[in-house]
């Protein structure tokens, strides 16, 4: 929609008066930052040299601002389209830090309120937002009032991990691996790290060809039919996600593999105690498992594993001391994760010890993860005009920003990753290599 005459006027009026009350709200402001305006005029927040744009279709993110509403109002602006970005999405995120340095006083609130409050004034964002309605809003709020159960975790893991396959397919590696690859060198491909990961994970776990092994939360099947093909092992994976499982049947079939891997539909806590596993691994999972639930979930790991057997548990820890409820968090919770909860690994590895397990091997992967992360938001921007056939406009972005925003964290440390090799407690020595040189071998 283009502004008349009458609107541009306005439109400048409404803008002369947000651009001076802006001005005075970011004078001590220390980043550096640019915002657009509905009628095209431009403000430099900060230093003179802006790492990126904030473009406002309208005033109404504006007058959220002055309302001193959730600051995930502002991101939902930018979800439908009300406000845009241009530039470096990272280095925008990274202006957070800057934020302390801002002085918005209750005078300025009222002053951005009643500049904006009787704008109408606003341009056709350049994206079809038709049909953009959050399908997440009533799901959300539905797990965000219940307790943790089976039924639960259903519904967390349909809502995240539900979405079509083929929309995932366009940025993930040719596997569909969605955890943290593992770079030997910066420049790998990702379809090569993720194939390292998979390999690293194997030689930790010292897989042998007749073995046993458990993949908790298998995703779309890569680890258990790599471990099958490449050391042997007969491989079961079960997830709680629909899509994921008929994609890792057809894939079990298309390689042959089906007198060697299976895959089931089941909750961890329903797994049969009378059928022990010699190995078992768990990537990406357990943030999903509920903090309260640590403790059962470890030990219920622990029950179907032979006496000795090894346990790898690959997952995102909380890097923060004390917990904080945060837009970052709230972010990820209403619109990501509804049921993701994070530890730090000091206390993880403590509720694994206090379950029954005997921690081997403790490896940080932060950095690879952030290299995953800047992977997969540089291939899903540049496939979007593809993921919209799969998704929405908004849907898009709540992908977008939220991988760019983990890039930032893992990169400031604010969270983390690790793989944790821990073995099953019994009386005696393990039959495994006294050192790590095994997984490091060439070849």
């Amino acid at each position: 929609m283009r502004l008349n005459d009458a609107q541009l006027q306005r439109a400048s009026t409404d803008v002369s008066r947000a651009k001076y009350i802006l001005a005075r709200i970011f004078r001590h402001y220390t980043g550096a930052v640019a915002v657009r305006f509905w009628d095209g005029e431009t403000l430099a927040l900060g230093r003179a040299d802006p790492v990126a744009t904030i473009v406002l279709n309208s005033a109404k993110p504006l007058r959220n601002l002055a309302l001193l509403r959730d600051p995930l109002d502002l991101i939902e602006a930018y979800f439908i389209g009300d406000m845009d970005i241009e530039g470096d999405v990272y280095a925008l995120l990274e202006q957070r830090s800057h934020l302390p340095s801002l002085r918005f006083s209750w005078r300025d609130r009222a002053a951005l309120f009643f500049a904006t409050l009787f704008s109408d004034s606003e341009v056709q964002p350049a994206i079809d937002l038709k049909n953009n309605s959050f399908r997440w809003s009533k799901p959300v709020l539905a797990l965000l009032q219940a307790k943790p159960s089976r039924a639960y975790n259903r519904e967390a893991i349909a809502f995240h991990y539900d979405a079509s396959n083929d929309f995932y397919r366009l940025w993930l590696d040719e596997q569909m691996i969605y955890s943290c690859a593992y770079f030997n060198d910066p420049n790998d491909s990702l379809d090569q790290a993720q194939r390292n990961k998979l390999e690293h994970i194997c030689r930790k776990l010292r897989l042998k060809s007749g073995e046993r092994l458990l993949d908790i939360g298998c995703g779309w099947g890569a680890l258990i039919c790599w471990a099958a093909m490449q050391h042997g092992v007969r491989a079961h994976g079960i997830t709680l996600s629909r899509q994921q499982y008929e994609h890792t049947q057809a894939k079990i079939r298309t390689l042959g593999l089906t007198q060697q891997v299976t895959v089931e539909l089941l909750d961890y806590r329903d797994l049969p105690p009378m059928v022990m596993y010699d190995k078992v691994s768990s990537i990406g999972m357990f943030e999903h498992v509920g903090l309260k639930n640590l403790p059962a979930y470890f030990k219920a790991v622990n029950r179907v594993l032979k006496p000795g057997g090894l346990f790898l548990n690959h997952g995102i820890t909380d890097n923060e001391e004390n917990r904080r409820v945060t837009p970052e968090t709230k972010f990820i919770k209403r619109y990501v994760f509804p049921d993701g909860e994070l530890d730090n690994v000091s206390n993880v590895q403590n509720v694994m010890e206090r379950s029954g397990w005997e921690m081997l091997d403790v490896e940080a992967l932060r950095p690879h993860y952030a290299l995953t992360l800047r992977r997969w938001v540089n291939r899903l921007e540049a496939r979007r005009k593809e993921a919209l056939a799969h998704v929405s406009e908004a849907t898009y972005r709540v992908w977008r920003l939220y991988m760019a925003g983990c890039v930032t964290q893992f990169e400031k440390g604010t969270i983390g990753v690790y793989q944790m090799l821990a073995a099953k407690k019994h009386p005696g020595l393990l039959d495994i290599p006294l050192t790590r040189a095994d997984i490091y071998r060439s070849g």
